[in-house]
């Protein structure tokens, strides 16, 4: 079955043992991760702490205090810094909705197995944050209680650089950011070591879109919206696969409605193309979130559930996701052609699908499982899935891998 388990978890100060309990159980996936793609290129942890200490001093105190939590070996100790993880990428959205009170809109795109699936309430350095795990110590989006929210969605490059984690590079925005301005300059300043768009927006009405490319200088903009991709299409495999060209298309155009309201965005996000079906190959859209900065609040829609989270009303609570409720028979959205497409500078022409499929996978993150059915898949893919597929099944962390097997 598609299932989502989703938890909110409150530890309004510094991380204890419910952090801890989530360590426990998420560390295992991630530690055959490691172990999988550890290589000549990767950082000792004497090197690891060296870069946290320079770019995010800030943060030392609490990844101590994690380290300590979790009783890390060099290996955790070094995957909690963030430096230098091995590459992984996901899909996402995400638009800005300006007006009286500006709130951000986001889907995350990903595969249900390899989401930690918590949403945490915390105040590590003082400044209380909810935002939606990753990578046990960072957030994939969130929101801070002095009025500033952001967000994350891959920026389609293969490239892989010298840098951090996108998810532990928003953790230190929200805990030490409090409005735009501030937010970019962390992350010009902090490398990413992957391509990824991340939009900020405050409580003041401010917004910017951050297109951080590895080992180069990142680009500000005044981009309302974002999918997977910055300017011209570098990698048209992945853009035909996640269309994000169509996504971006259908965005702006909802933008430009006059009479476009917070209700009608997110209505518009649980939608084709916005929201994706493509849960067994790694594209499935795992929640809709709404943000409002000057309200403190978070609200997370599913098809068929939905979580209002805030600062002054902030509780634990389970939801579980039948992601096959929302699934339904597909008359598939036409691929794009993404040769010199620049993102709201032209429009897509249509072309051939490639119809590629994906591994399925036999364990998760946070006990999350997806369904184990075969997907067919199509040359020129079909060697190389057969490659990393044991026994008609792969671990999650090599299925998490197999697009990078095309990078460069």
């Amino acid at each position: 079955m598609m299932q989502l388990h989703f938890y909110a978890i409150a530890e309004p100060g510094k991380p204890g043992p419910k952090w801890q309990r989530t360590f426990n159980t998420c560390w295992p996936a991630y530690r055959d991760w490691l172990q999988s793609k550890s290589d000549a290129h990767t950082p000792d942890l004497k090197t690891a702490r060296a870069a946290l200490k320079y770019y995010m001093p800030e943060m030392v105190p609490t990844y101590k205090r994690l380290c300590k939590l979790a009783g890390a070996d060099k290996l955790a100790a070094r995957f909690l810094t963030g430096f230098q993880p091995p590459g992984y990428i996901g899909g996402c959205s995400q638009a800005v909705l300006t007006g009286p009170r500006i709130q951000l809109v986001r889907n995350y795109d990903y595969h249900p197995a390899l989401f930690e699936g918590t949403q945490l309430l915390t105040a590590w350095n003082g400044k209380k944050v909810i935002g939606t795990s990753d990578c046990l110590a960072g957030l994939l989006d969130g929101v801070n209680e002095d009025g500033l929210a952001v967000s994350l969605a891959f920026g389609g490059s293969q490239e892989v650089g010298k840098g951090f984690g996108i998810p532990f590079i928003l953790r230190y925005v929200l805990e030490f950011c409090s409005d735009v301005p501030q937010a970019v300059e962390a992350l010009v300043r902090i490398p990413s070591h992957m391509a990824y768009n991340v939009t900020v927006v405050d409580k003041h009405g401010n917004f910017k879109t951050v297109q951080m490319v590895p080992d180069q200088a990142s680009v500000v903009t005044d981009a309302p919206l974002a999918t997977n991709h910055q300017g011209w299409i570098t990698w048209p495999d992945n853009a035909r696969f996640n269309q994000t060209v169509l996504r971006a298309n259908f965005l702006e155009e909802r933008l430009s409605e006059n009479d476009l309201t917070a209700a009608k965005l997110v209505s518009a996000f649980l939608q084709p193309p916005l929201y994706n079906f493509r849960f067994q190959e790694g594209f499935g859209t795992l929640y809709t979130a709404i943000y409002d900065p000057a309200e403190g609040t978070v609200q997370l829609h599913w098809p068929h559930n939905s979580m209002v989270q805030s600062f002054d009303n902030f509780r634990e609570q389970y939801q579980f996701i039948d992601f096959s409720a929302a699934v339904r028979p597909q008359v598939p959205a036409p691929a794009v052609a993404m040769e010199n497409v620049s993102n709201g500078n032209a429009r897509p022409h249509p072309v051939e699908s490639t119809g590629t499929a994906l591994p399925t996978t036999d364990t998760s993150t946070a006990d999350n499982r997806a369904d184990r059915s075969e997907q067919p898949a199509t040359s020129p893919l079909e060697s190389l899935r057969q490659t990393i597929l044991h026994q008609g099944k792969t671990s999650w962390f090599r299925w998490a891998d197999f697009w990078s097997h095309w990078w460069k």
